[in-house]
Parts: C-alpha cells; sequence; structure tokens
C-alpha cells in the first residue's frame, strides 16, 4: 500500500507539486491571560501597532485566544501543494474599565500556485518596511483593529518569467468595509492594492526594491457633512462607480440626480485616496542584514508636483544574522526611523497652483469626516494621533488631530544570559497638531517601552512576558504602566511521515 502512494504521488508530480500523501494541516493555537494597568491613559507603546485589541482607559485583564492552520509545509525536496487552504481565528476579551468582546483575525484563505484569495479580517502590515520594531508603516501599520476584506493577491515576492529569478513581483487587490458604529460617514467601503518589486534574485547580497499602495475611502451617507462637499449627504456608493475608484479618475457619470457633491471632489477623483510610494534596498553582511527603506507621503496632488518630498518615513533595519551563543547579552536586531509630515506642500493651498496647492492635512478629509480611522484608531502610523488620544488640554479637533510631526524611533532586540527575550522602543516627537488648528507650543513626547519575555516550565511550558511603559510629555498625557501576562502555543495535531516522489529529480 505505501508503494501504491509513492507511485501515485510521482504520476500527478508533472500536474501539482506533491508534498505528502499523508500530509495534513497543523492545527496551532495559543493561549494568553494578562493583566494591564497604568497611572493614568494606557502609555503609547503598549497600545500602539497591538491591531486595536488594547483599551486606551484600564486597568483592564485580559484573555487572548488563537487557532490557526497555515498552508502546508514544502517537503524535503521543496514541492508543496498547488492548491491549498488555512484559516485562522483570534477572540479576545478585555474586563475593567473598558469591557471589550474582540475578534481581531476571523479568515479562511486558498492558495492555487503562487496566488492567494482570503476573505474576513486579518492581521496586515503594508509597505516596504521592518515589520519587527518598527514605528509603524506609514499608511497601515496594524495600529488599527484589521478590516473585514476580501483580497486576491500574491503575497510574497514571484519571480517574473523569463528574468531567471532576478525580478520578483508581489501585490495585492481587495475590498473592504469601514464600520458605521460611532462614524459620521456610515456605508463607507475601502478599495485597497498594491505592487511591489525586487530586483536581484534572493541570494544575492545586494536588493533593490520598490514600489506602491493605493487606498480608497469612497461610498456612504451623512446628515452631517457640508452643503458644499455633498448637498443631499450621499456620496457615490454605486457599483458603477467602482472603475474610477480603482483608477482614480473623475466622476464618470456627472448627470447623476441620486447625488449631489460639489463638483471639485467628484470632477477631481472619486473618494478620499491616499497611500504611499516606497523604495528599499537590502545588504547582506555575512553577520549582518541592512534593510534601508523610504516611504513617500501621498494624500493630494503634492507629491505629484514634488512640493511634499521632505514628508514621509526613512528606516533603517540591521539584524544579526548569527545564532544566538551562550554569551551574557546577544544582539538580535536594531531599527532606527525618522517620520517627517510636517511639510504638507506648504501653508497655502490654491487650486489653480499646483506648486501652493498644499495644506494637504494628511489622514484627514472633508467629506470623511472620521478620517483615516477605524474604530477610532489611526489606520497608519499611529504618531497622527486621533483627537481621542491627545491631551485634553491641547485644542481640539474632530478626526486626526495631530498629523504634523517631527519623530525619532529606536528599537532593540536582544537575547539576556540565551534565554530572556528583551525588546525595546523609544521614541521621541515633536508635534504641531494641523495647519487648520495648529499646537502654537509645539508639545514635545517622550514614550518608551521594555519588555522581557521567559520561558518557564509551567503547563508544560509557557512563557511569562512582562512589560514597562512610560509617556511624558506635551502630546500625551503623563503615564507609566505595565504589562504582566502569561502564554502558551502548541499543536492540536501533528504531521505523520511524508511520502516523497521516488526521484527527487522529477
Amino acid at each position: 500500500m505505501r508503494a501504491f502512494f509513492a507511485w501515485a504521488c510521482y504520476g500527478v508530480l508533472i500536474f501539482s507539486s506533491c508534498t505528502s500523501v499523508y500530509a495534513q494541516h497543523i492545527h496551532q493555537y495559543s493561549i494568553e491571560t494578562g493583566a494591564l494597568f497604568s497611572s493614568g491613559q494606557t502609555p503609547f507603546w503598549l497600545r500602539a501597532n497591538q491591531y486595536g485589541i488594547v483599551p486606551v482607559e484600564n486597568p483592564a485583564l485580559r484573555l487572548n485566544a488563537r487557532l490557526y492552520s497555515d498552508y502546508k509545509a514544502t517537503d524535503s525536496t521543496g514541492h508543496k501543494a498547488i492548491v491549498d487552504w488555512g484559516y485562522g481565528l483570534n477572540v479576545v476579551t478585555n474586563v475593567g474599565a473598558t469591557n471589550q468582546f474582540i475578534i481581531p483575525e476571523a479568515y479562511v484563505k486558498g492558495r492555487f500556485g503562487a496566488f492567494e484569495i482570503y476573505a474576513g479580517r486579518r492581521k496586515e502590515i503594508i509597505g516596504l518596511v521592518d515589520t519587527l520594531l518598527t514605528s509603524g508603516s506609514y499608511i497601515w501599520s496594524g495600529n488599527a483593529l484589521p478590516f473585514p476584506k476580501i483580497q486576491v493577491a500574491l503575497p510574497a515576492f514571484t519571480p517574473v518569467p523569463f528574468t531567471k529569478g532576478i525580478v520578483s513581483i508581489m501585490g495585492t487587490f481587495s475590498h473592504g468595509w469601514f464600520e458605521n458604529a460611532d462614524r459620521l460617514v456610515k456605508g463607507s467601503y475601502l478599495h485597497q492594492s498594491s505592487v511591489y518589486g525586487r530586483l536581484g534574485k534572493p541570494s544575492w547580497r545586494v536588493k533593490l526594491y520598490g514600489g506602491a499602495n493605493h487606498q480608497v475611502m469612497w461610498a456612504g451617507r451623512s446628515d452631517y457633512l457640508d452643503p458644499t462637499v455633498a448637498a443631499n449627504g450621499q456620496l457615490p456608493s454605486s457599483i458603477k462607480y467602482f472603475p474610477a475608484v480603482v483608477l482614480g479618475t473623475q466622476n464618470p457619470f456627472p448627470d447623476d440626480q441620486t447625488i449631489q457633491t460639489i463638483s471639485r471632489f467628484e470632477e477631481n477623483r472619486i473618494g478620499n485616496h491616499l497611500g504611499s510610494i516606497d523604495v528599499a534596498a537590502e545588504v547582506n553582511l555575512n553577520q549582518w542584514n541592512l534593510f534601508a527603506y523610504r516611504q513617500f507621503v501621498y494624500d493630494d496632488g503634492s507629491l505629484f508636483y514634488g512640493t511634499n518630498l521632505n514628508d514621509g518615513l526613512n528606516g533603517l533595519r540591521i539584524r544579526n544574522n548569527y545564532q544566538p551563543d551562550r554569551s551574557a547579552f546577544f544582539l538580535r536586531q536594531i531599527t532606527i526611523e525618522y517620520l517627517f509630515t510636517g511639510s504638507q506642500g506648504g501653508d497655502v493651498f490654491i487650486l489653480e497652483d499646483p506648486q501652493r496647492r498644499g495644506r494637504d492635512d494628511y489622514f484627514n478629509n472633508s467629506q470623511y469626516l472620521d478620517g483615516w480611522t477605524y474604530f477610532g484608531r489611526t489606520i497608519g502610523t499611529p504618531f497622527l494621533t486621533p483627537q481621542q488620544e491627545v491631551n485634553p488640554s491641547l485644542p481640539p479637533r474632530y478626526g486626526i488631530a495631530n498629523n504634523r510631526v517631527s519623530a525619532f524611533h529606536l528599537g532593540l532586540s536582544a537575547l539576556v544570559f540565551n534565554k530572556v527575550d528583551i525588546t525595546s522602543r523609544l521614541s521621541f516627537s515633536r508635534n504641531a497638531g494641523t495647519y487648520a488648528v495648529l499646537y502654537l507650543h509645539i508639545p514635545g513626547q517622550f514614550s518608551g517601552l521594555l519588555t522581557a519575555s521567559l520561558p518557564i516550565n509551567l503547563f508544560g511550558g509557557t512563557v511569562l512576558n512582562g512589560s514597562l511603559a512610560i509617556d511624558s510629555g506635551g502630546l500625551l498625557p503623563n503615564s507609566v504602566g505595565g504589562y504582566i501576562s502569561l502564554r502558551k502555543t502548541g499543536m492540536i495535531n501533528r504531521k505523520r511521515p511524508a511520502v516523497h516522489s521516488p526521484n527527487k529529480y522529477f
């Protein structure tokens, strides 16, 4: 019987990458329980880029449970199934000053060759950026709860035919939904697309990257819109507008009587368009891997006319390629970043003069009054701050209250005594509010975090996590806080021994 399975695998190998007749999905789980506490508002680095699961108000007790199954692993010959599937489910409960039941992940995914489709909520970061210690990718940082989406993608860099692996591409195309609860504009959609390329084979010492992402808030209705931007509160919402949304073109149906919006919006384009254009370079120096990146910002026409080139995220990741030794201190990674968003094309907006079409007002929009937020959290970099998070003594503004920022960020990861994982995030920013509502005294803000993780022999093996954070400055309320938790991970089933093709060169 075993020989029969092996020959069956051999017979279909010309149609698929047969990994194993016995291969099965591994269902993995993690359960974490912990306590969050602070002297005031939850400190910035305890809640930023946590996919919206950490409450701004505390104390809180947390239960975080996750169940997921990824695609089947490749076998020893490197083959993998052409058609495969997976899923993820993550449930978080916070009990305390804020009672919450949150589902940050609930998705099913399928793979056909290099392509993937998924539906549901899934944790993602978009852009060329270090994903471990970053202050946050500019446009999509993981700071907010994931969107419900349907997405088709090339999720990993895939070689372009006839380039011998020198040129690779990856990309996404998705449709999502904004929330309606506590939002001034209801029934809005998300369109999202991205394409990134890599020049260089994976084995090359130097590789170059580049690409862009496109985010669009569109559709919806509101009773709070000014008549000059939507006479009856209705925004273009029909599927017939979707091609214009994707292409960023003007209203193709100017005589549509079901909407009555101001011409300078719909005659320009449908919806609120924003994103980043990214470039990066990776250099492998044996022990150290260097990854330098730059994200250029667009939120209006300023980048097209070159008037906001000073704005963007700059970063350098330095990663240790060596395996940890038995020394008392082993440095895994350093990430250094600088974010500047103070230009926005200048402080004057004159529609007829491209060189003076400034005041881009990043993450805010005259039609979509809630701004680039989801359930009250900034979708992009958390340094662009919504009103509900800033110090109450600062001048108020609905939506994103602080989007003119100069921020330095340092992230460190290390292993101490070959056992304790240490992570640190330190940032300092100067904040000017917005052009519409200025912070005259330019408040400075320091936020820091130190986290330690220690494996212990409890319940068959768990990880004890402890974090200490501080906020000090004029932008956020001063606060000191911490988080302590126990996390258990494991597998529900184990993969059986694989049966490989009898000819590994076939």
